[in-house]
């Protein structure tokens, strides 16, 4: 049933699938081709709810996802944090030493340079890192390997030829969750995230004074992202994250100054956070 159902874009097996899992283990999974696809899913109710990748700790922010969430219609009701594990998959019995190319997503090929060097592998870049073992399941070529997740391994009866081959440790992707009507969180399920687009208005150092509200009522902004509206170098949105609810009376001020120096302010969604967040925060630097 749908009010069972979470969508998520990308091929069975991808890591946004597993990161549906990790998250609600109970609940039905709906992949979808594009983002697109997803948001469709959740305003025409064949799913209750939607897992979208919004940043990489290593690659950054997830092309074309601010775009697309203003225009959504849906709220962010939640994030998730997943701890992003690369396989490097062949057909059963593949050796390594007989692997001549690799193909996968182009963010992953990016995150595995590394290994790909090291094996001397010319690299495919591919639609995304499930379809790519899919794809070398079906080709039934032992010299073709394919970066994705162990899930992909199982769902497409890949071996897992080397694992964990992510050049970097803290290879992580924030996800947001998304649903058609606000559940917002309350203001005692401390820590909370609330997540908003603006625009700023057209007048000197507007964003600077817009900001300067979060800093004299000691509010702090994880995230601020710029990016150009309709194809204009003139017209920019910002989507950010702060920490706190808009009900304190701190946060009720810096959006009030905030607000005075925009032409659209929205709120995306008030939630609780993750809790990797305190789990960074505690990590020595």
């Amino acid at each position: 049933m749908a009010d069972n159902t979470i969508a998520f874009q990308g091929e069975a097996g991808a890591n946004s699938h597993i990161a549906c899992l990790e998250a609600f283990p109970d609940m039905k999974v709906l992949p979808c081709a594009t983002f697109e696809d997803v948001f469709a899913a959740i305003s025409e109710g064949r799913a209750r709810i939607a897992m979208i990748p919004i940043e990489n700790s290593v690659a950054g922010r997830v092309a074309d996802i601010h775009h697309l969430i203003p225009g959504s219609s849906l709220y962010i009701v939640g994030e998730h944090f997943l701890r992003v594990r690369h396989q490097l998959l062949g057909l059963k019995g593949a050796k390594l030493i007989d692997l001549k190319t690799v193909e996968s997503h182009v963010m992953a090929l990016g995150q595995c340079r590394q290994v790909i060097r090291e094996l001397g592998l010319s690299s495919i870049v591919a639609a995304d890192t499930a379809g790519s073992a899919r794809i070398v399941s079906q080709a039934g070529d032992p010299a073709r390997a394919a970066i994705a997740s162990s899930l992909a391994a199982e769902i497409y009866n890949l071996d897992v030829l080397k694992a964990d081959i992510e050049d970097a440790e803290h290879n992580t992707t924030r996800f947001i969750i998304m649903a058609k009507e606000p559940n917002d969180a309350e203001p005692e399920d401390v820590p909370v995230i609330t997540s908003f687009i603006f625009r700023v208005r057209n007048v000197p150092a507007a964003l600077y004074k817009a900001m300067g509200g979060f800093a004299t009522n000691g509010i702090n902004m994880t995230k601020l992202e710029s990016y150009q509206l309709e194809g204009s170098f003139n017209a920019s949105q910002f989507y950010a994250d702060i920490e706190g609810h808009p009900a304190s009376r701190n946060v009720r001020l810096a959006l009030e100054e905030l607000e005075f120096f925009t032409n659209e302010l929205k709120i995306l969604g008030i939630y609780k956070a993750h809790p990797y967040r305190a789990a960074l925060a505690s990590t020595p630097r």
